[in-house]
């Protein structure tokens, strides 16, 4: 079984790139790479960055860049991100191993890099074929989720020298002030919960529980798992949004994405996840679980839990301003107005009743 539910497929129409000038820089500055045609592929999932497949002879490499169009200032950061990977590689198995950062805008246009590719499944919205999903296997599953995120966490950043990476003091003040802003930069309609969750998140913003390493987009089709053993993590992807920060913050986040089967339809369809089928644990089970794990007394997380879900419709929003103004054509992006109300609308709900 190999990368099932991991779907590759031809490039999406305006997401193609010079193949010859990426060919002539992989033998120039990877010894392995043979010269022989290549074959590019596109990695379906995802909204934000673009992630290619491309083998040459026997050789496969996984490409990540930027999407076109404008970009919110000081995102999608090729560099920053390559250069975590160098850094976590060493002492967290998870991560794929690093090759090469290109920032010569020659080369495809936008700056890029190049790592390894890993082979296992990755469950999405459904489970891959072949599999079923048994109280057993649902439990492997949702405890590998959970301890590597605890794992993650445990790492000393100073020691493995990420200690400039990120600005731990004042994080979740920047957050609140600067997602609210990008909400604004990107407005297409009105949200009836916007501006009393802006004001609510404001004025009630949490003091910081520690300091770690935060994926900051830790969820199930992020991840992959062995063929051979679904109980393992086999890789942790796309790092882009990557600190060191409070972790309570991204286990919200990957408690945001974790769907249950007693969720709402809305909820289902705005973040759907294979989790939402029975056989998974419960948030509630997973936050024991992190407890355990990781050592750590948990907080209240009901103010974590809601701006979670905001921030995700406000990375929607940016996505789907970009699809209105038609810098982005891809046509999954034009319903997101209906998610991002959806989300909206759930982040007021749970500030209203504390619940997860």
């Amino acid at each position: 079984m190999e990368n099932q539910n991991d779907v590759i497929t031809s490039i999406r129409k305006g997401e193609d790139f010079n193949e010859e000038n990426f060919h002539a820089f992989m033998l120039k500055n990877f010894p392995d790479w043979p010269n022989q045609p290549i074959e590019v592929n596109q990695f379906s999932a995802g909204f934000s960055n673009w992630t290619y497949l491309i083998r040459c002879g026997s050789v496969e490499v996984v490409m990540r860049r930027p999407p076109g169009g404008p970009l919110p200032p000081k995102a999608h950061d090729m560099e920053r991100e390559s250069s975590l990977l160098n850094k976590l590689y060493p002492v967290f198995p998870f991560v794929p191993k690093p090759y090469l950062f290109c920032d010569d805008e020659s080369v495809i246009g936008v700056p890029f890099y190049v790592m390894e590719r890993k082979k296992g499944i990755v469950f999405d919205t459904s489970l891959p074929e072949g599999i079923d999903l048994t109280e057993e296997r649902g439990r492997q599953i949702s405890y590998a989720f959970i301890d590597t995120l605890a794992e993650l966490h445990k790492l000393d950043y100073k020691e493995i020298g990420l200690e400039s990476f990120g600005r731990p003091q004042g994080f979740i003040e920047r957050q609140v002030h600067g997602w609210i802003k990008r909400y604004k930069n990107s407005k297409t309609h009105e949200v009836p919960q916007f501006d009393k969750l802006a004001t609510w998140f404001s004025n009630n913003i949490p003091l910081s529980y520690g300091e770690s390493v935060i994926h900051n987009d830790y969820k199930m089709n992020n991840m992959m798992f062995s063929s051979q053993n679904l109980g393992k993590v086999e890789a942790i992807f796309d790092w882009e949004m990557s600190t060191i920060a409070d972790p309570f913050f991204d286990l919200a986040i990957s408690l945001s994405y974790w769907r249950e089967p007693g969720d709402s339809e809305k909820l289902k369809t705005s973040l759907p996840s294979v989790t939402s089928q029975p056989g998974f644990l419960s948030r509630n089970d997973l936050i024991e679980r992190y407890a355990l794990k990781s050592g750590r007394d948990i907080p209240a997380l009901h103010f974590y839990l809601a701006f979670a879900y905001f921030k995700t419709a406000v990375v929607m929003q940016q996505i789907y301003y970009r699809w209105v103004k038609g810098s982005a054509t891809d046509p999954r992006f034009s319903s997101l107005n209906q998610s991002i109300d959806s989300l909206m609308e759930y982040s007021y709900e749970i500030i209203n009743t504390k619940t997860i």
